[in-house]
């Protein structure tokens, strides 16, 4: 194995590099990104971006001297259009072909955007730097802004846009924003969070368009015949993993790149990341995770399983994500999604307290926080790693 393409020039892709060669690769690793930007991190696009705390150079992953100290073959501002498997080749837009002996798919995933919308000025999603660049320049005091899909990213705009002085219209088509993600408990706290902070957030919500006048939008049209006036249209509405390269491949695409427990998608080929669909032991399920702690965990069980393959290791993390919303910090480890059951242990929204555990069939599968100190999220965590019964956690004699 002398040649490693990684596709995908974010967390993911730079993490696996990373560990390539503290494990000791000394071939060629080829490093690809659509972005013309070095690696950079992307939650704080949301956040310290928006609010103008951070500058953009701030966001990066590892400075100039760091990344040449790599000795990668790095291909930015250049996308993966194919890949033949037989040949073991990866084919980018600029008409280059890449050999590869390994090959890792980090390519993330994009905003979904609503139809009729593309080129109309004021209609926003959030997934680049070009993107949080092009939103903080027109949140202002005063405006009006809709966003569309009450899920963290649109909270935390929300939240950003209204310590700003933006007027702020937060739609969601479930009777309770989050409830998938999290649970019912969970998003009644948050959504209670934002209406005390003056946002208008409006559930059971379809949206029918956007509105624009000039080239520019004017509002949001909703099924029900109304219209939302609005300045500017966060659409925060979901994600696809960014696979449609892979289409004419001999891999198996779902949601995401489907890859096995110790994250291949076939015999030198693997998944990391947003954009991997893969099956976790340590909770029993297929998942896929769009957190960036995730990204890097997968990336250092890959980079491991590349240049060990008689001695692989499953990727078994137990996920963690984090929001600020207001100042306040909301974490979560484990997984939440397809849950039985949320028990609310704690809560208060005026003293913004929460916590809640999560059980699927008998097991704890997760715990999400609000204002509780680093000691109880760390017990509830190696509570989950360890596999615990669930009658035995909630009992009290398995934590604090």
């Amino acid at each position: 194995m002398n040649r490693i393409a990684l596709v995908g020039a974010s967390a993911g892709g730079l993490t696996t590099a990373e560990a390539l060669r503290r494990g000791g690769f000394q071939g060629v690793i080829t490093l690809v990104g659509d972005e013309r930007h070095l690696p950079y991190d992307r939650p704080p696009l949301s956040k310290q971006i928006l609010t103008g705390a951070w500058e953009p150079d701030r966001l990066a992953l590892r400075g100039q001297a760091d990344i040449d100290a790599l000795d990668l073959d790095l291909r930015l501002g250049v996308r993966a259009a194919g890949l033949d498997s037989a040949a073991q080749a990866l084919l980018l837009a600029d008409g280059t072909q890449l050999p590869y002996d390994s090959l890792v798919v980090a390519t993330g995933v994009r905003a979904r955007r609503l139809s009729g919308t593309e080129g109309v000025a004021g209609v926003h999603t959030l997934r680049t730097l070009a993107d949080a660049l092009a939103l903080k320049a027109r949140l202002r005091a005063g405006r009006r802004l809709v966003v569309v899909g009450a899920g963290f990213l649109g909270a935390e705009v929300a939240a950003v846009a209204r310590g700003l002085g933006v007027e702020v219209t937060l739609l969601e088509a479930d009777p309770v924003p989050l409830a998938q993600a999290v649970g019912e408990p969970a998003g009644r706290f948050l959504s209670r969070l934002h209406r005390d902070q003056g946002v208008r957030v409006r559930t059971g919500i379809r949206v029918a368009g956007v509105l624009q006048s000039g080239g520019e939008v004017a509002g949001v049209a909703l099924a029900d015949g109304s219209v939302l006036p609005a300045d500017d249209v966060l659409v925060a509405v979901g994600s696809v993993p960014n696979t449609e390269w892979l289409a004419d491949s001999a891999l198996t695409v779902g949601d995401g790149l489907v890859c096995d427990r110790y994250g291949a998608a076939a015999p030198g080929v693997y998944g990391v990341g947003d954009v991997a669909c893969w099956h976790n032991p340590l909770f029993g399920t297929t998942m896929r995770v769009e957190h960036r702690t995730n990204a890097a965990e997968q990336a250092l069980a890959v980079a491991h399983n590349l240049l060990t393959p008689q001695a692989q290791r499953p990727c078994a993390p137990v996920p963690y994500f984090w929001s600020d919303q207001y100042g306040t910090r909301v974490q979560a480890h484990g997984y939440l999604r397809g849950h039985d059951e949320a028990l609310v242990l704690d809560s208060g929204v005026t003293q913004r307290r929460l916590l809640v555990l999560y059980r699927r069939a008998d097991r704890l599968t997760g715990v999400l926080a609000v204002g509780k100190p680093p000691k109880v999220l760390r017990a509830w965590r190696a509570l989950i790693a360890s596999g615990v019964a669930w009658d035995t956690a909630v009992s009290g004699t398995a934590a604090a």
